[in-house]
């Protein structure tokens, strides 16, 4: 049985990948690379992430007319994502991103936003009748900081938790994080939004520390293959995440944050939830690219299995 409906509002992009033995510095031209093309975008990722997780999943989005949006919309309904809320906009292409993937799996990513960054409040309000009933709204940061205060205030009416991963990296202001249920930078946008800078496991709690005094009841901190800090109520922790062998490190924060949001929604423990989440991305990081990554929930609970006692 699914879980109660998780709505994901955000980015949906065509990620344009060139795998190279390593990064090219500014100026540079590198030859011999291979290139090939993978569904991308923060919300997108994080929708299709929920949805294989098990997730009942909604998606507000908005996506240029175009072959790259009729690929983004058909990849999300074969995984059963409810689209009825994709806006295709008829002036603006669907977004871009260009990654440059080196081995080891680390990355350098450009994204041109298109029709993303025509995503607005009068979208997400068209889709009000959504947030009735959702347990989980996750959000992000690559669509306009007005439409994700538009879809904070519908979640917060009706209820719902919401999730913000504040990728990518940028100051917010303490009237929308106050209102948030739970927050999940990484290292570097946990230092954008604290001034702390996150190097070890003691950084990393003293920024949750920070970001708690600012109204927020639920801080995670992902910290890479080392795992999660986690600050709530009663909770003062890292969570370790799984060892093993990077190929595209891409899209694991989304993989994550989009399992996250199913184990919640599923009211798993919090730190069940993170681990969860964590063998999630796991999975993903020793495949590329972006969505193609995202594992099924059957494929997360047997590698969960298979990890106990880790």
């Amino acid at each position: 049985m699914k879980a109660h409906r998780i709505v994901v509002v955000g980015s949906a992009n065509t990620d344009m990948i060139i795998r190279l033995k390593r990064i090219p510095r500014p100026g540079e031209t590198i030859l011999g690379g291979e290139f090939f093309t993978a569904a991308g975008g923060k919300g997108a990722n994080q929708a299709v992430s929920a949805a294989r997780a098990g997730g009942n999943v909604s998606f507000i989005a908005r996506l240029g007319q175009d072959a790259f949006g009729d690929q983004a919309v058909a990849g999300y309904a074969s995984d059963r994502i409810d689209i009825a809320h994709v806006v295709r906009d008829p002036k603006l292409p669907s977004g871009v991103g260009l990654i440059f993937l080196e081995q080891g799996g680390q990355n350098s990513i450009a994204v041109a936003s298109g029709a993303n960054d025509r995503l607005s409040p009068k979208d997400v309000k068209q889709a009000a009748a959504l947030f009735t009933g959702a347990s989980i709204v996750l959000l992000q940061l690559e669509i306009p900081l007005r439409t994700i205060q538009a879809a904070i205030r519908l979640a917060v009416q009706v209820g719902a938790r919401v999730i913000l991963n504040p990728a990518p990296a940028r100051a917010l202001p303490d009237n929308l994080l106050r209102q948030v249920s739970i927050v999940t930078p990484n290292e570097t946008e946990a230092e954008l939004l604290t001034g702390v800078r996150v190097n070890s496991v003691a950084s990393a709690a003293r920024a949750a520390s920070a970001l708690r005094a600012r109204s927020i009841p639920t801080v995670i901190v992902t910290l890479g293959a080392r795992g999660a800090f986690v600050s709530s109520d009663g909770i003062e922790r890292l969570v370790p995440g799984f060892k093993v062998r990077a190929v595209d490190t891409t899209a694991a924060g989304d993989i994550f944050n989009g399992a996250l949001a199913v184990a919640l929604a599923e009211d798993q423990p919090l730190t069940q939830a993170i681990r969860f989440a964590h063998a999630a991305a796991a999975i993903s990081v020793m495949h590329l690219g972006a969505q193609p990554s995202a594992p099924l929930r059957r494929q997360i609970d047997r590698f969960i299995r298979s990890s106990a006692g880790r």
